[in-house]
Formats: structure tokens, sequence, C-alpha cells
């Protein structure tokens, strides 16, 4: 039998559950699977390496069947802007890692987001906002600067959607677009550093079936409800990763 990164029977259907959670958030919402899954599961496996890569290798087939089933959405004109501050922030914000205490930008971080989360919440539900294409390079940028301070590039890419998306399809399709061409980066390198091992392969594998299960429930979902719904627990979700990173940085190390 493969060897696999879960030690007991145990593990693996708790795995499962959390991944069942995630992928329903993130099929849904199009953002969301890290702050379920990755959050519970780094207190059942002690190397987070496990849990990291485990979760990139989940996230293909949800981010691939979503993509598709969004492609008369997508619009590659600003993911383009948005893929060049990408580039240019994730190297900058690995240097500022190895050179600064992240906490204090995290917790900046934390309360911008519930701060626009209560916006969000505020402003009416009809319309959309569409920014400048010159604004879509550095949105980018603090995206890519967050994704390598942290690992955590998504907020400024929400906020950007939130606003710009004509629908909710739009929404999730176009940020899974970018989650997904990311994931294409982030695959080599990880396999070049030796992080894709086989036994988290193998792990992927038997844990399909919750991502299949999680992934339909979460497009059904996503059918059902209704644009100004959707917008609210967007909204809602912002606030709260945001009360998440304040809770988890401003406690005493």
């Amino acid at each position: 039998m493969p060897e696999t990164i879960f030690s007991t029977l145990m593990e693996f259907l708790i795995t499962c559950g959390v991944l069942v959670v995630a992928q329903l958030v993130y099929v849904l919402f199009g953002f969301g699977s890290g702050l379920i899954a990755v959050g519970s599961l780094a207190l059942l496996f002690p190397e987070i390496q496990d849990v990291v890569v485990l979760l990139l290798l989940a996230n293909l087939p949800a981010e691939l069947m979503v993509v598709w089933k969004s492609r008369s959405e997508i619009k590659w004109r600003p993911i383009a802007g948005l893929g060049v501050g990408i580039g240019l922030g994730i190297p900058a914000g690995a240097w500022i890692l190895t050179t600064s205490d992240p906490r204090f930008v995290l917790t900046i971080l934390g309360g911008f987001l519930v701060l626009v989360g209560i916006v969000f919440l505020r402003l009416p539900t009809g319309g959309r906002l569409h920014p400048p294409a010159w604004v879509a390079a550095p949105t980018g940028l603090v995206s890519g600067l967050l994704t390598g301070l942290f690992g955590t590039g998504g907020p400024p890419l929400i906020i950007w959607y939130h606003l710009s998306a004509d629908s909710k399809a739009a929404f999730r399709g176009n940020l899974m677009t970018i989650f997904l061409l990311m994931a294409f980066v982030r695959i080599p390198s990880y396999a070049a550093a030796g992080l894709i091992t086989a036994p988290r392969m193998w792990s992927t594998v038997a844990v399909l079936p919750a991502l299949f299960l999680g992934a339909w429930f979460g497009n059904r979902l996503h059918l059902s409800v209704s644009e100004s719904r959707f917008r609210l627990f967007v909204s809602v979700l912002l606030a709260s990763l945001g009360a998440m990173l304040l809770v988890r940085n401003l406690m005493p190390a």
C-alpha cells in the first residue's frame, strides 16, 4: 500500500472532513480554502510542509473545474496586469521577510480587512466600480508582496474583483484563474525544492472523494445563492479573515 502522510485512520478522516468544508467554501466563493484548511490541519500534522503541499495539489481539480466553467467571464487583460505586479512582488516580499519582523504588517493587514469588510457590507448591492487599468499592477504588487511575506496574497485580489466583477461567476472565475496560474508556478518550484514527495501525492489521491464532494456542494450553492447574498457573504468572509489575523498577531508570542 502506498505511503501517505496519514499516520492513523482517524487522522485521514479528520483531514477529509476539513477538506470537504474547505473545498465547499473555495468553489462557492473562489477563495477561503487556505483560511479553513491550513489553520485546521496545521494542528494535526507536525510538518506544515505536508499541509501546504497537500492543499496546493488538492485545490487543482476545483480550480480547473471553475476556470473551465467560467471561461467566458475571464478578462485576461486585468489578469496580465495583476500578474506583472505579483511576479515583481513575490521576490520582494520574500526579501522583506528575511530582513524584518512581519507581525506588524500582518496586524495592519488584519485591521484593513476588517474595515474593508464592514465598508462593503454598507455599500449598495447594485453596480460595480471599474478601476482603471493602471491600478492592476500595483494591486498585483501588493498581492505578490503578501504572498512572498506570508503565503497569503489573496486579500488585494479579492477586494479588486469584489469591486470590479460584474457578477458572482466573474468574481469566482477570474479570482480562481489567478490562483491556478500561481499554482502552475508554485508546483515546479516546490518540486525543484523536493517538497512534492510521493507520500504527499498519494495523500492527495486518497482524499479525492472528499475534494469532489466539497466541490459539488460548493457549486450547487454557488448556482442557488443570489448576487446580493453572495456579496454579503464575501464581505463577512473578508472581515472574518481580518479578525483572525488580528487575533493571531496581537496575542503574546
